[in-house]
């Protein structure tokens, strides 16, 4: 019962914020909701219930290796939040707050779907509900990218549902009732149809592999997160891709059970070197700095699947990427709006010298961005070295070459806006202004706490944190 309270809290404060009649109060509804969630997914972290067979939902060991994660961004964001909406009073908050914390309740469903259809649903329905969060500046360049956000993701959920037919005719096809809950297509395994099984395994991971930001289906990633609030960026960048990239975990589970693991494995890396050199040549290019994050979470997406493609060491890996990605780019992700908001604009010129205009939140930024290029002590330093040290074990010289190319070639790209922020020349608008941004305590301290997570999270990893990742390799490892 209280894997679904995840769910349904999350879903219940979303209809209550609708119904709320006050603009000042109703953001609050977003830490309450936030602090309830949280303590529910910790609690079921400590205390995993237990699986029930053919059920639709469930907290399964992949749904416990990175649901209490995305509980903590949202609550972070959730705090972050009540301030941000404060400064940007101007605007009513109403649907943007419904949507917040409807798009917590579709997160929650989707990571605990145990049915692909199910997965659908609720993938399909986070998509849509970001569609007014991404609208919230109420700008031409917000309506274009929400646009843009729609149709691409809509292509990619229609590719999705077309795979999940296919899988659901492999199982017909090879003597099975067409039952799409994952652990009856895992103990159908190698009885499953090879041609639909790998039209499925195309089809999803090009629709999935949209919804994560995988080059070259990640050309809506730009506009949304560089138009986005910064709350809105951080929860796409840790929410929404990880549970694209747990929706391919769960489909390669079942493409492995069925004996085409080296296939999907094959792909995967394909995809995974694509996206960190297609981000990594962006990155040495791009100009506004929110964009530039954007790019950074495609070369992620790209590890993520690198790692997901190299075993159940690879997987480990993964799932500890995923928290300290997603942690670190929230830091990064709002800080940046400070940023932006001080600066008044966008590109490397226009945000150079943020360390006499906003120096809490340039420095909390440069901090983020030197975590994100993989530099100890921060996490991503350590989950990347273990995914380098797996492909070496298993014999991928290639795999790690090209990887560390495109890491160093990021670091290059990412480092240049990190000295343009703290040692660059003030526009001459900005120095006869000689005014400095608020950082308030609420637009100050959770990005504060992200960054204190993530060297906490790579300098002394929770034993219980490394258990469940471990307990979710083994889940998805062939029967």
């Amino acid at each position: 019962m209280k894997e679904l309270a995840l769910i349904l809290v999350p879903l219940v404060a979303s209809a209550a914020a609708f119904l709320w009649p006050t603009e000042r109060t109703r953001p609050w509804l977003l830490p309450l909701t936030g602090v309830i969630h949280t303590a529910l997914a910790l609690w079921l972290l400590v205390c995993p219930p237990a699986l029930v067979a053919g059920a639709w939902l469930g907290f399964d060991p992949l749904a416990r290796a990175v649901l209490p994660m995305v509980a903590l961004l949202f609550l972070g964001c959730a705090c972050y939040g009540v301030a941000y909406l404060k400064v940007r009073a101007e605007r009513p908050n109403r649907v943007f707050v419904g949507a917040l914390l409807a798009l917590l309740g579709l997160l929650s469903l989707a990571l605990q779907a145990q049915q692909l259809g199910l997965l659908w649903v609720a993938a399909e329905g986070a998509t849509l509900v970001t569609i007014p969060l991404l609208h919230f500046n109420g700008t031409a360049r917000a309506f274009e990218a929400s646009w843009k956000y729609l149709l691409i993701g809509g292509t990619g959920i229609a590719l999705s549902l077309l795979g999940s037919f296919c899988l659901g005719y492999a199982s017909l096809h090879g003597g099975g009732g067409g039952d799409l809950t994952f652990a009856s297509l895992v103990a159908q395994g190698k009885m499953l149809t090879r041609p639909w099984l790998v039209t499925a395994w195309v089809l999803l991971l090009a629709g999935y592999g949209t919804k994560m930001g995988l080059a070259p289906m990640h050309t809506w990633k730009p506009d949304a997160y560089g138009e986005a609030p910064g709350l809105v960026g951080a929860l796409l960048a840790g929410g929404m891709t990880t549970m694209a990239f747990v929706a391919i975990l769960r489909v390669k589970q079942v493409v492995d059970a069925a004996g085409a693991g080296a296939m999907a494995e094959r792909t995967l890396l394909g995809f995974g070197l694509f996206s960190m050199l297609v981000a990594a040549l962006f990155l040495l290019a791009a100009r506004d700095f929110k964009r530039l994050l954007a790019y950074s979470s495609v070369e992620h997406m790209g590890i993520l699947v690198i790692g997901a493609a190299l075993g159940g060491a690879g997987v480990w890996a993964a799932l500890f990427h995923v928290w300290n990605n997603s942690l670190t780019k929230a830091a990064l992700f709002l800080s940046a709006g400070n940023i932006r908001r001080a600066a008044g604009g966008r590109t490397v010129d226009e945000v150079a010298g943020m360390a006499w205009h906003a120096p809490l939140s340039a420095r909390m930024f440069v901090a983020g961005i030197f975590a994100v290029t993989a530099c100890p002590p921060f996490a991503p330093f350590f989950s990347e070295l273990r995914i380098v040290q797996t492909a070496i074990s298993s014999g991928g010289t290639a795999v790690v070459a090209g990887f560390l190319g495109c890491l160093l070639l990021a670091f290059f790209g990412l480092t240049r806006m990190a000295f343009a922020i703290m040692d660059g020349r003030l526009r001459a608008a900005s120095r006869e202004a000689c005014v400095r941004f608020p950082e308030t305590p609420g637009l100050t301290v959770p990005p504060l706490l992200f960054l204190a997570f993530s060297v906490i999270l790579g300098l002394a990893t929770p034993a219980l944190l490394s258990e469940t990742w471990s307990a979710a390799a083994r889940f998805l490892l062939p029967p």
